[in-house]
């Protein structure tokens, strides 16, 4: 299981705004590089369909924004090459075979943002995580930090398995736990209070799910 916990909302300011810009767009080959706390491997499908739950969602998140945020993630994310369908899934019905059920469960969050569940194909989001996010900084645009949530947790489902170790992608983690720092690349540290992470995957994360799933990808057309 692979979360982005309560630390999501801390590093960043955007002091090199065109710097961070020309990151998310851009991915040189020194770039690719994680941290080593997993290994990606393919995803292991031609298509990811996501059925999203709306049920037990904080109330000032609506039900079409939190599809339509969904959706975003997955069409970025399907650049690399994987198809993507995104639906709600109507009180009462049924999950479909092999689905991600996107859901708000505190349990299955664990204490995060969000948590993915590759076993048990669940993307799922933490409704006390963003309350506390909302009295701790009402002013905090908390749609940005759940359409992050959203990308970054995805991204596992895509073969991601490890962090990235540049601050600027979607995947990344800021440090290691262990005193070691993501880097960026004007070499700046960023500082304040803003995420620096983009919300959707940025060039680097979308080559990385390029070269781990190419192989995959062109087996199943076979």
């Amino acid at each position: 299981m692979l979360g982005v916990g309560l630390a999501i909302a801390g590093l960043g300011a955007f002091a090199a705004g065109s710097v961070r810009e020309q990151e998310i767009a851009s991915c040189l080959p020194q770039e690719v590089a994680t941290w080593t706390d997993g290994s990606d491997r393919p995803a292991g499908v031609a298509a990811l369909r996501l059925v999203v739950r709306h049920d037990g969602a904080p109330a000032w998140f609506g039900a079409g924004q939190v599809l339509a945020m969904v959706d975003r993630a997955a069409q970025s994310w399907a650049a690399c090459g994987i198809g993507v369908q995104v639906q709600a899934l109507p009180p009462g019905a049924a999950m479909p075979d092999g689905a991600v059920q996107v859901l708000w469960s505190d349990e299955r969050a664990a204490g995060h943002f969000g948590l993915a569940n590759l076993r048990h194909r669940t993307l799922a989001l933490g409704p006390a995580a963003f309350a506390l996010l909302n009295r701790r900084n009402p002013a905090h645009p908390a749609q940005d930090t759940l359409q992050m949530v959203l990308s970054h947790e995805m991204g596992h489902f895509f073969g991601l398995m490890a962090h990235s170790r540049r601050c600027v992608d979607v995947m990344s983690y800021y440090d290691n736990g262990k005193g070691e720092r993501c880097f960026t690349r004007d070499g700046r540290v960023p500082a304040g209070r803003t995420d620096y992470r983009a919300l959707l995957p940025t060039a680097c994360d979308i080559a990385r799910c390029r070269a781990v799933n190419a192989g995959a990808l062109v087996s199943l057309a076979r």
